[in-house]
């Protein structure tokens, strides 16, 4: 049984936000692959809906003129995968939401939710780290942009005012262009399972010179929010590509990433993961570069 007290229809941006504000203690929903699991545990009982999902301004994935790319928070996992866009300019984004679930799941859950759900599992939200995303979120006035990093609060808590939704997604140019990705997810079985630790590194390399020029790390499951490894990254941008840059990353993330222990995994499995994954997403990063890994 699902215990819900009123359910709203919003078919605009401008609609959703005044009903946010008329019902302040409605929670959003769009996909329902994680609100209604909660209210059917009991977690949100009781809770009015304001359903976005019908709402086309937030659908869809846009290349701008000035080459940033805009995601409509609105869109589903499965058309992000599939999307001509993303797959030409950021197909590791696409790589790490078709991660998620399964079939069903991607096909109604969208990149929105995943984000403003909080959870340090998110499979897209590594890789939106890693590439420095922007949050566009409407409050029906002016509204606001926030750097994804600075949106996450704490566990399950991101920094969603009242009456705000999150409309879109940016990637601007100077992100993604001339970088490459790769995202690794390690759980403890293959199909439809969360993240026991989870890794996204963009790097880009001057594949001529053999040196890494910049790179950047973002785990899941490694701390309370979602973690940049800025230290490791520091230390790795103008390295020499070999040997000793995959020890490098390996042995600085074991010694920058904070795990806990838990039912899935304990604290020293997943910081040997960790480096493990850390160190294959790197050099896979290098190999789609077009350089020569060894």
């Amino acid at each position: 049984m699902y215990d819900i007290e009123n359910y709203y229809n919003a078919g605009t941006i401008a609609e959703a936000v005044e009903l946010l504000k008329e019902h302040p203690d409605a929670r959003i929903i769009s996909g329902g692959s994680d609100v209604l699991i909660k209210i059917r545990e009991g977690k949100f009982a009781g809770t009015s809906l304001v359903c976005i999902r019908d709402i086309r301004e937030i659908k869809g994935i846009e290349r701008m003129e000035s080459g940033d790319i805009y995601i409509g928070a609105g869109t589903v996992f499965s058309h992000i995968t599939n999307d001509p866009v993303i797959q030409r300019w950021i197909p590791v984004l696409g790589e790490a939401v078709d991660q998620v679930g399964g079939p069903q799941v991607r096909n109604i859950g969208t990149v929105g939710g995943n984000i403003c759900n909080g959870a340090v599992s998110a499979d897209s939200v590594p890789t939106l780290f890693s590439l420095n995303a922007m949050l566009r979120l409407s409050d029906g006035k002016g509204g606001r942009t926030v750097p994804i990093r600075q949106f996450y609060l704490g566990p399950g808590r991101v920094d969603l005012q009242p009456g705000e939704i999150l409309t879109h997604i940016v990637i601007p140019e100077r992100e993604y262009m001339g970088y490459y990705g790769h995202y690794i997810k390690y759980s403890m079985r293959n199909a439809m399972d969360i993240a026991t630790l989870s890794c996204s590194v963009v790097s880009k390399t001057d594949v001529s010179q053999g040196i890494l020029e910049d790179i950047r790390i973002t785990f899941g499951v490694a701390a309370p929010v979602p973690f940049r490894c800025e230290k490791t990254e520091a230390a790795l941008k103008g390295m020499p590509v070999g040997e000793e840059l995959y020890d490098t990353i390996e042995k600085m993330v074991r010694e920058e990433i904070h795990p806990r222990d838990s039912w899935r995994a304990s604290r020293e499995f997943r910081l040997q993961i960790g480096g493990e994954i850390a160190r294959r997403a790197l050099i896979r990063t290098i190999e789609l570069a077009g350089g020569d890994p060894s």
